[in-house]
């Protein structure tokens, strides 16, 4: 064989190896829902197989008009059917076929087999927030199968909403992001539990049962109505301004009578000493400090204060604490205690 038969061979093996393209879908996209590219390749494919007969996608695919075989080929199997320059068309499981794509790995390592050209199609991709789906799936099944959970009620929760929270803000002040993560995947977790116990509601007490797709939708209602510059015709361009939407906004849905209605007053001390103040003054309210003896109202003013001066009481004093605690491990640590 000349240079140019040699080269005209090399050209033509590939093409003659044919394609195998692996489609990936997402179970949280709708069946149906398909990028262009891949049904480009399901038309054009010579053949599609799919190992598992209960994929949500094939009766879509089917109604298109695309034909697929039930099966579940071995890697060399699926090497000879693309003989030719055959396209062949894997649909995936959900598991994404790791023992096919093994056993053509091994298959193109050992050099001893024409490979065909393999192609990864994802047909579908995960929408941003995609995994809170899964999140609550996986809720639907522990509140019914978990002895512990199933048993759950929001006010033996309550405790655990607080802890998180705390823990939350622990993470934040301490800047470890990772910590930071898995704190608000734990605090999302009270949502979606709480919203999950809510589904049964309570008959008894008269309760109305709501899910967590009416806790998503209230506050996305509350978010664009408290948004005007955002979604309206209103502009803020600095964040007082929007600030100040908000308050409006918030007083004509509440109709409150009172600028302290609504201020939980189970929240730590400093915090609730330093929102009250907040309220007062955002209010235009020029109320004096009651005076009376002891450190309670001591407090109470410097609370106040921190807050005219726009100071997280609650969280100054945490950063001096957290000093305190070091200053007391270091005098743990220091020989003058030996002995």
């Amino acid at each position: 064989m000349n240079a140019t038969s040699s080269d005209a061979a090399a050209q033509a093996g590939p093409a003659a190896s044919g394609r195998i393209v692996l489609l990936t879908t997402s179970h949280r996209v709708a069946p149906g829902l398909l990028s262009w590219p891949a049904w480009q390749a399901l038309r054009g494919a010579d053949q599609v197989l799919c190992a598992d007969g209960a994929h949500p996608q094939l009766p879509y695919l089917r109604e298109a008009g695309i034909a697929v075989d039930e099966t579940s080929p071995g890697a060399q199997e699926l090497v000879d059917a693309c003989a030719g320059g055959r396209t062949v068309v894997v649909v995936a499981t959900g598991e994404g076929e790791p023992r096919l794509t093994d056993g053509l790995a091994r298959l193109a390592g050992s050099g001893r087999v024409h490979m065909p050209e393999l192609e990864l199609l994802p047909a579908s991709y995960d929408l941003p927030g995609a995994r809170l789906l899964d999140l609550v799936q996986v809720m639907d099944r522990i509140r019914v199968e978990c002895p512990w959970s199933s048993r759950q009620t929001h006010e033996g929760l309550a405790k655990y909403g607080i802890e998180e929270a705390y823990e939350l803000v622990e993470a934040i002040e301490e800047g470890d992001r990772d910590e930071l993560r898995e704190e608000l995947g734990d605090v999302l977790l009270q949502v979606v539990f709480h919203s999950r116990i809510a589904e049964e509601g309570r008959p008894e007490d008269g309760a109305e049962p709501f899910s967590i797709d009416d806790v998503a939708a209230g506050i996305v209602t509350k978010l664009i109505h408290r948004h005007p510059h955002v979604f309206g015709d209103e502009t803020a361009t600095t964040p007082e301004e929007v600030k100040e939407h908000w308050l409006r906004t918030k007083a004509e849905e509440k109709r409150r009578t009172s600028v302290t209605e609504g201020i939980p007053l189970g929240q730590p001390g400093l915090a609730l000493a330093a929102k009250l103040a907040s309220r007062a003054r955002t209010a235009g309210l020029e109320v004096e400090l009651p005076r009376g003896e002891g450190v309670g109202y001591e407090l109470l003013a410097v609370a106040a204060r921190a807050e005219a001066e726009g100071v997280d009481p609650e969280a100054a004093l945490r950063v001096a604490a957290r000093a305190y605690r070091d200053a007391i491990r270091a005098r743990e640590g220091s020989p003058a205690l030996d002995g």
